[in-house]
């Protein structure tokens, strides 16, 4: 049996693309303008999928106004070199381009805000495939991927939630499906880690850009979690 979710939705960091050296980068640029000092950009990797008010928040205890500026200071080095220094994962030009020439809609549902998504998918020529692009404001608003998933099935509000399904790579974007009563893939490619999947209780998982393809794609049925 074929899988029959006409609209998939995609987070963007750690699914479609590797955006490890511009978000950490541009952390350690905001770090350093707040007397923190981080030499080790592995140590920043838990900065990419959450929003950026809960990780400052979270894992340096920052205040709310501490938080904005933090924000601000990141995004004047993301705005002009972060949001380049990423790559896309292998396949996934070919996953998208297949999606759609099998009559999927195809969504990015991602917590970045809404204009960076809107030029990354640009710098990579991918942006065609998208009926839609939805992120997070510039004023921190809309940014739980809950939040962001509500929008977009209210945007289709004319089909029924049975038609959706979510991918990504970190539990919010899994609990942001289960919250709005979607599907969803939890990919192991990016910056979940298994552990994190298995108690989350995606829908579906997917080891590579291949194995999503194949789930996606498959005329046979797909084991569940």
């Amino acid at each position: 049996m074929e899988l029959n979710y006409k609209f998939i939705l995609f987070d963007l960091d750690g699914t479609l693309s590797n955006p490890k050296i511009g978000i950490t980068r541009s952390v350690q640029f905001a770090l350093s303008k707040m007397g923190i000092t981080e030499e080790n950009l592995d140590n920043l990797d838990h900065f990419i999928g959450p929003p950026l008010q809960q990780s400052f928040s979270d894992y340096y205890s920052f205040n709310e106004a501490q938080t904005q500026t933090a924000i601000t200071f990141y995004r004047e080095r993301f705005s002009e070199v972060g949001m380049y220094e990423n790559t896309l994962y292998d396949h996934i030009p070919a996953l998208l381009r297949e999606l759609k020439d099998n009559g999927h809609t195809l969504v990015v549902a991602t917590s970045k805000p809404t204009v960076f998504a809107e030029e990354i998918l640009n710098y990579f020529a991918i942006h065609h495939h998208f009926d839609l692009i939805v992120g997070s404001n510039l004023d921190g608003t809309r940014s739980a991927k809950t939040e962001i998933i509500q929008y977009i099935l209210d945007h289709f509000s004319q089909h029924p939630c049975e038609d959706f399904i979510m991918i990504g790579d970190r539990k919010h974007d899994i609990i942001g499906a289960h919250n709005t009563g979607m599907d969803s893939v939890g990919v192991l490619y990016g910056y979940g880690s298994e552990g994190e999947m298995n108690e989350i209780k995606p829908t579906y998982l997917a080891e590579t850009v291949l194995e999503l393809k194949k789930l996606l794609l498959s005329k046979n049925s797909p084991t569940l979690i």
